[in-house]
């Protein structure tokens, strides 16, 4: 059985956005949003100590988005994860035309509604983070239809989802966690996309292919400049990128790393404090 080691973080004012989207920087396994704290979990055996979670949150307080916080570490054995979340999931009305359900919610999807059948658990991807929404709504507007696409720490693999659902011809999912590989693949043949989606446990330069007409990627700031170069030389010309996992103050820096790499901005989002942009390959 998979054990946890857990830290209660609470903060004032509770910011769930802001210091989530930070902690997600760490090597994390999860993050559970509490009435009025997060709980954060990683691996029994991780190296993350709660010294990590005070770099992070000191910075915060220095940058005057939180005023003060306390850490509790705790232990938590494996629990009954779908027990768990069937008592926290609600249907997400994502758009005007995508919804997402937990597979244990009816619905009656509307005329022209897509319908995604997501059951995250521990992934991240849930369609309720801002960052996540940004991703799915450029996906509606690049229409992937017969495309072949990539996306690059795919979580719950939601995005790769509706890439399929909306008509790509081919879509690998890759990330570093065995927990969102097999998450992942439950959703994937949840939505009966699997003749379509392929997960992959890996990273990008696991990807050995070099022909993407699409690439995806929602992961935070420091890993999106690190694999610039790798995006770029797995994109076709023409090429079609989606990145977000940043703060609107970031866009300019990771818009000047991309251009090095022949990429130029079509387009940005904003949502909250959030960034996505489209970038094509020149």
């Amino acid at each position: 059985m998979k054990n946890y080691k857990t830290y209660s973080i609470t903060f004032f004012p509770f910011n769930v956005d802001v210091v989530s989207g930070r902690l997600w920087e760490l090597d994390i396994t999860g993050i559970n949003e509490e009435e009025s704290f997060l709980k954060i979990y990683t691996g029994e055996n991780s190296a993350i100590i709660t010294e990590d979670f005070e770099k992070v949150l000191d910075s915060l307080v220095n940058e005057n988005l939180i005023e003060r916080y306390e850490i509790t570490e705790g232990f938590e054995e494996q629990r009954n994860w779908n027990e768990y979340w069937e008592s926290k999931r609600n249907i997400i009305k994502v758009s005007k035309t995508l919804v997402i359900r937990p597979s244990f919610r009816e619905y009656h999807p509307r005329e022209g509604e897509v319908v995604i059948t997501l059951d995250p658990k521990m992934s991240f991807g849930t369609g309720e983070h801002e960052t996540t929404r940004l991703c799915l709504q450029l996906i509606e507007e690049i229409k992937p239809v017969n495309s072949k696409v990539l996306d690059v720490g795919s979580g719950t693999s939601l995005l790769a989802i509706y890439a399929a659902k909306l008509g790509a011809a081919d879509v690998i999912a890759v990330d570093n966690d065995e927990w969102c590989l097999e998450n992942g693949l439950e959703n994937i043949k949840a939505n009966k996309v699997e003749n379509i989606v392929k997960p992959l446990l890996g990273e990008i330069d696991s990807i050995n292919e070099y022909d993407f007409d699409v690439i995806i990627a929602n992961i935070n700031k420091n890993v999106l400049n690190e694999i610039a170069e790798a995006v770029s030389k797995r994109i076709k010309k023409t090429g079609k990128l989606i990145l977000s996992g940043f703060y609107k103050s970031d866009t300019e820096e990771i818009t000047r790393i991309y251009e090095y790499f022949s990429f130029s901005k079509n387009k940005e989002l904003f949502l909250s404090d959030w960034a996505s942009i489209i970038l094509q390959k020149n």
